[in-house]
């Protein structure tokens, strides 16, 4: 039974990983010793769990279905260890953290960090990408997102507003005029992050209480933030942002800000959870620290 188990847990990390090379080195094993663990295994249950080549590495039918089991065991097996843990009240194991690009580098990366610091029996898996992504499929445990949530699947909770701002090049203003009212922004180029929608909607207010509702269309569309702020350096259009992620090109001249006496709402941030009866405590805790961190630097 017990090498049965092993070889469940070596298969389901073969899978995450998408190759006997990979899984071996988070495994700390040889792949030799992988690929010998697979195929006792699929001698064992007498199918073939995995179709092999030089190129790619696919489920069969069997597979999939004993991937799914395969699932349950390691994460029964990861509860199992988080509540004794909690007992302890030690914070052990993986988090798996899904956040955008431009929330990532002033953000979370620094939260993430000194977390790290303060749990050194925590490991991290973090992936950045603009996208929405399936938290269930991907075993992500915590994302963090800004913007309205419309995926009532998850546990959302509020941790942050954080300030939006509109930028361009001084090349580029030079070159197309720099926009003195709200309307005057639909005659200019915009860089479109997809992610946000397209087209793009923005609302502007100002201390005297008026507000323009403005739909933006541009020609260069990215689903990059880093690409979006790349592009606008170079001076290619107009972009919105979070006011962090281009604090330090305002302050060198690279980026001017556009109409600063109007203003865009903040934007709501929020850390998304999948449903569970309980979150598990390393989960909490990076969410109170993350909180905090927030809290420090808004």
């Amino acid at each position: 039974m017990n090498n049965i188990l092993k070889r469940m847990a070596i298969f389901s990390k073969v899978v995450d990983c998408g190759a006997f090379s990979i899984a071996a080195k988070e495994l700390g094993i040889t792949t030799s010793a992988v690929s010998q663990h697979i195929r006792h295994l699929e001698t064992h249950l007498g199918i073939q769990l995995l179709l092999r080549s030089t190129r790619s590495l696919n489920l069969t039918e069997a597979g999939v279905s004993f991937y799914e089991d395969c699932l349950l065991m390691t994460h029964a097996a990861e509860r199992g260890e988080q509540r004794i843990a909690a007992l302890r009240g030690e914070l052990v194991g993986e988090l798996r953290i899904a956040t955008s690009t431009p929330f990532a580098a002033h953000y979370l990366l620094p939260a993430l960090q000194s977390f790290l610091d303060e749990h050194p029996q925590i490991t991290l898996r973090l992936e950045v990408d603009d996208e929405r992504i399936d938290l269930i499929n991907q075993r992500i445990d915590l994302a963090i997102r800004g913007g309205v949530l419309t995926d009532s699947s998850y546990v959302s909770t509020r941790i942050a507003q954080c300030r939006e701002v509109l930028c361009a090049s001084p090349a580029y203003l030079a070159c197309y005029g720099i926009p003195d009212t709200p309307q005057s922004l639909l005659n200019h180029q915009w860089i479109i992050l997809t992610p946000l929608g397209t087209p793009q909607f923005i609302r502007l207010n100002n201390d005297n209480g008026d507000e323009h509702r403005l739909r933006l269309n541009g020609r260069l569309f990215t689903n990059n933030g880093m690409a979006m702020k790349e592009l606008a350096l170079t001076g290619r259009g107009i972009i919105r942002n979070f006011f962090a992620e281009v604090a330090q090109e305002l302050e060198t001249g690279e980026l001017v800000e556009i109409l600063p006496a109007w203003r865009l709402p903040d934007i709501n941030c929020y850390a998304i959870m999948p449903r569970r009866d309980m979150q598990p405590l390393k989960v909490r805790r990076l969410l109170e620290h993350i909180k905090i961190y927030l809290k420090k630097i808004n």
